[in-house]
């Protein structure tokens, strides 16, 4: 094993120019270079997991100012589709699908070199009326789902880091929704749709995505009972989503996530925030930005303090578009950045937690790529040296990994690769629980669909 490293990036434009910094990532008090011209610290620069993200929506993608920010690959190195890849946006009708609007952000990911992650696949919310208004049997229905499942995974085959298998099928009191999915198929079909996607795409990373399971309570608990049945049946799940929706103030304990999450690595699964965001009361005041600044530093530290937790993904990254204000009535502002595209306070605690990571950097592996690589050699053998991507627009950036096992480190042998962030120097590193039982939804509170 080696120690942290510190991942050094250049950045040579279309002018020739060349920017110079050093970014801390998973060292503590790292030495940093003085760069020509003064660049702040950024998003996904000073990140310890595999990626720093944002979730993105077709509607969007026409506001000039809001795409470039989306594609500043050193602030977000991946991107979550939040509707196109859904049922009712793939197969509107039974047996049609369209497939257009998702590829349209996945080649803008491509194209930026951000990792995908894709989202999602049988959630109760979203199905188009032809599934949730049909009259089906365990036969017929699961029949639709695999057929829907197969084709959606196979077109976007090689493009994905993970995908969102089943989203949500828990309501607030902890029981399993009484959708049309359980009701034809009772909670077999969770299993099912694991299975069909594991057969569809053996490499992507399968996960489980829900809200309100980063907390101890009982939807976690019911949660853990869902991916430790899949696990002790010896079906390929990868991953627990967390999705992370909170509110300014009462945002769980960073000691209380950390324990959540090491329910579900304990199982031998990786986890990631998949969809966070924390709201307040509007108007915003002073007072509650530097608390929900506090609130993200302290979510995004609880994740860099599980080893497997591997990434972060923001609910889109700006108030102008957030979900929050048409779903939470006299609520808004959740996001790091507001309708002026202006970086708030959270953002700024986002960037403290990850500067202030101890997360040690392993190795860059296949694992963390999207396309091809071939990694170079180096005087510290195992020890991978320089990568190099080219974007569209013609930016070249380089990243140079340092031993900080000397003081002073000798540079390490030069090659290049194709990589899917600019970022990816990156990480890494059964008990017996209760399934839900199945329960209507009358009593829930309202907050069932936790996303856009």
């Amino acid at each position: 094993m080696f120690g942290a490293f510190i991942i050094s990036v250049l950045h040579e434009g279309l002018d020739g120019g060349v920017n110079y910094r050093s970014i801390c990532a998973g060292c503590r008090n790292c030495p940093v270079e003085t760069p020509r011209n003064a660049m702040r610290a950024t998003l996904s620069r000073v990140t310890g997991l595999k990626y720093f993200g944002t979730a993105t929506d077709n509607p969007e993608l026409t506001d000039t100012a809001y795409v470039e920010i989306l594609s500043n690959t050193t602030e977000f190195g991946q991107i979550t589709p939040g509707n196109s890849q859904k049922w009712d946006a793939t197969e509107p009708s039974n047996g049609t699908f369209t497939f257009t609007e998702g590829d349209v952000i996945t080649s803008l990911a491509e194209n930026n070199t951000q990792l995908l992650r894709c989202h999602n696949l049988v959630w109760y919310s979203q199905p188009p009326t032809w599934v949730s208004g049909g009259t089906w049997t365990n036969e017929t229905l699961q029949a639709v789902m695999k057929t829907h499942i197969t084709t959606e995974m196979t077109h976007y085959k090689g493009q994905c880091y993970a995908w969102d298998v089943v989203n949500e099928a828990l309501n607030d009191s902890a029981n399993f929704r009484t959708d049309v999915f359980y009701n034809a198929m009772g909670e077999d079909y969770i299993r099912i749709a694991f299975e069909t996607a594991a057969a569809a795409d053996p490499d992507v990373k399968l996960y489980y995505n829900d809200y309100n399971i980063e907390y101890s309570g009982a939807k976690a608990t019911a949660a853990l009972g869902i991916v430790t049945k899949l696990v002790n049946e010896g079906v390929k799940i990868d991953g627990v989503g967390m999705q992370g929706h909170y509110i300014v103030g009462s945002t769980p304990s960073q000691s209380d996530l950390i324990t959540t999450m090491e329910t579900y690595t304990a199982l031998g699964l990786e986890v990631a925030y998949t969809e966070l965001d924390i709201r307040m009361t509007l108007p915003g005041t002073d007072t509650l930005l530097a608390q929900q600044s506090t609130d993200y530093e302290n979510v995004v530290s609880a994740c860099l303090n599980v080893a497997d937790c591997i990434g972060i993904t923001v609910w889109d990254f700006d108030d102008k578009y957030s979900w929050i204000p048409d779903t939470f009535s006299g609520q808004g502002a959740a996001c790091l950045f507001d309708e002026d595209l202006n970086r708030k306070p959270a953002y700024y605690g986002v960037v403290s937690a990850l500067k202030s990571s101890n997360r040690t950097v392993s190795t860059l592996t296949s694992a963390t790529l999207v396309s091809s690589t071939s990694v170079a050699t180096s005087s510290a053998a195992g020890v991978p040296s320089i990568l190099t991507t080219s974007s569209p627009s013609g930016m070249t950036t380089s990243y140079i990994a340092l031993s900080t096992s000397s003081l002073n480190p000798a540079p390490i042998s030069v090659s290049s690769s194709t990589v899917s962030s600019p970022f990816t120097a990156i990480l890494t590193t059964s008990t017996s629980v209760s399934a839900p039982t199945a329960s209507a939804d009358s009593t829930d509170d309202g907050d069932d669909t936790c996303e856009s």
